[in-house]
């Protein structure tokens, strides 16, 4: 643990509190987040062609992660507010799981990260998929929310070696 960097959120009495970001300078800074939401194949057939009941979940999904990516500081405890530039979903169906593979990209210019926007952008798609299909597919698994990658700030670029 002594090679670990200390927790910034922690003060020196162990309470929890905003990191003040104010002296970092402003970078346009990118995260990608994915995650995969797997299910029945009757059920992925029934999202690609618009016939759930609900409606065009993968259109609504979309919709779901933007909002989700642009409110994540009233969601995530001790996250900045951040004027985010930019939020691409990608949603692809993908048969081999089966089920669908969900890609946020965040952009920012600004004074810290935008991970955990990526990250709540793509699990709240993954929770919108599972929310509008659950009427014929209760067993559906949202699986593997991770960080892809990430770029600009101080510590630069990073990647997922486990996810290329």
């Amino acid at each position: 643990m002594s090679s670990e960097q200390p927790l910034t959120h922690l003060n020196r009495r162990g309470a929890a509190h905003m990191v003040d970001v104010g002296g970092k300078d402003v970078t346009e800074r990118v995260a990608v987040a994915r995650s995969t939401i797997r299910m029945k194949p009757a059920t992925l057939d029934a999202i690609e062609s618009s016939e759930l009941k609900k409606g065009d979940a993968l259109a609504t999904a979309r919709i779901a992660a933007i909002q989700a990516a642009k409110k994540t500081s009233d969601l995530i405890p001790l996250c900045h507010p951040l004027p985010i530039t930019s939020v691409a979903v990608e949603l692809t169906v993908d048969r081999s799981v089966p089920g669908i593979v969900i890609v946020v990209t965040c952009k920012v210019s600004g004074q810290t990260g935008v991970e955990m926007e990526a990250l709540t952008g793509a699990s709240v798609a993954a929770l919108t998929l599972y929310d509008m299909a659950k009427g014929i597919d209760r067993e559906m698994v949202i699986e593997e929310t991770t960080l892809l990658e990430k770029r600009g700030g101080r510590s630069g670029e990073w990647h997922n070696d486990s996810y290329r």
